[in-house]
């Protein structure tokens, strides 16, 4: 009997604690910390280098979690109440769902689909919906600008985030998350090697799909104060903020599976999902350390590299999977 619940149970624990929603929340947090340690040491930064310096700065995250969890959230008068108060917690519920078709490991994930990359991408794809609808039940002009760049850049980098992980999928022949690792393990070889213009491309338009420095124009807090979340408070200005890191995440692991040989070199789970997690918690932590270095671009130029750039880009590296997939058909 604990033999035949085995498999399920893994796949359960895949999808709510490793790699998904449990690991999720251990990874924002992480970065969170990572984020202003780094910042704070490449550029300075009196808060984050020297508050609670003994405990290396871990009581100001902390702060901000209790901040967050006892503040009142304040809805102010005139917002579309319904849509004000479920519009975020539709966007995780979103994201959540992604994780469902996330492996852990060989054969450990709760929907098991030849598919399974498309799943994750449209539910990252459907995402920015309830992004669009907080900007504009929030009854604030600053709010829906931010939403209005939400639906301009979501038109600009899907295409770009789709063509890349296609043209990863298209190099190893599969768009089922679980073979892609086979396929890397069977060749030996990671996809960032077979492609590693689908690779950077894919890295940038995750920036601008997570709303990371320098596609960081949805928030703009020097422009529009904080773009769709600005009338919001309290938990739910922290499950607001927590959509980019969850999004950050997801393409985190879908970046280590396509790119970086996903669980190997471990075999078993749960050592799998851990390796996937550290995997993807570098990537995450690389997308958030160029706000150190880099400015925010402007919301013209942003456009204009996304689609004049990055997207013939996508396009050509698409084209070189199939060269790819030429060429080792011959090998083999």
């Amino acid at each position: 009997m604990l033999e035949q619940l085995k498999p399920i149970l893994e796949d359960l624990t895949a999808a709510v604690i490793l790699p998904g929603a449990g690991a999720a929340l251990v990874a924002a947090l992480l970065v969170i910390y990572l984020e202003r340690k780094l910042t704070a040491r490449i550029q300075m930064r009196v808060g984050p280098l020297y508050v609670s310096k003994r405990l290396a700065g871990l009581l100001q995250p902390l702060a901000d979690g209790i901040r967050f969890f006892f503040q009142e959230p304040i809805i102010p008068e005139g917002v579309d109440r319904a849509a004000f108060i479920t519009s975020p917690a539709l966007a995780v519920a979103v994201l959540l769902a992604a994780f469902a078709a996330i492996p852990g490991g060989p054969g450990v994930a709760p929907l098991q689909s030849p598919v399974s990359l498309l799943i994750v991408l449209a539910a990252v794809a459907i995402s920015p919906i309830p992004v669009i609808i907080m900007g504009w039940a929030s009854n604030n002009r600053f709010s829906l600008l931010g939403a209005l760049r939400e639906a301009i850049l979501n038109t600009s980098y899907e295409p770009v985030l789709l063509l890349s992980a296609l043209a990863g999928a298209a190099t190893l022949g599969t768009l089922d998350l679980t073979k892609a690792v086979e396929i890397q393990a069977h060749l030996g070889i990671p996809g960032i090697i077979l492609n590693p213009l689908a690779a950077v491309i894919f890295f940038a338009a995750s920036l601008a799909t997570c709303d990371r420095i320098p596609f960081d124009l949805v928030l703009g807090e020097q422009e529009i104060v904080a773009g769709p979340y600005t009338e919001y408070s309290g938990i739910l200005f922290g499950v607001a903020m927590a959509i980019d890191y969850l999004k950050l995440y997801i393409l985190g692991l879908v970046f280590s599976i396509l790119f970086l040989g996903g669980w190997l070199p471990a075999t078993t789970w749960p050592w799998t999902a851990l390796v996937l997690f550290a995997k993807a918690l570098i990537f995450m932590t690389a997308a958030v350390i160029l706000r150190a270095v880099y400015g925010r671009a402007r919301l013209d130029k942003a456009l204009r590299t996304l689609w004049h750039f990055y997207f013939p880009l996508a396009i050509i590296s698409l084209i070189w999977s199939q060269v790819v997939t030429y060429i080792i058909s011959l090998a083999a």
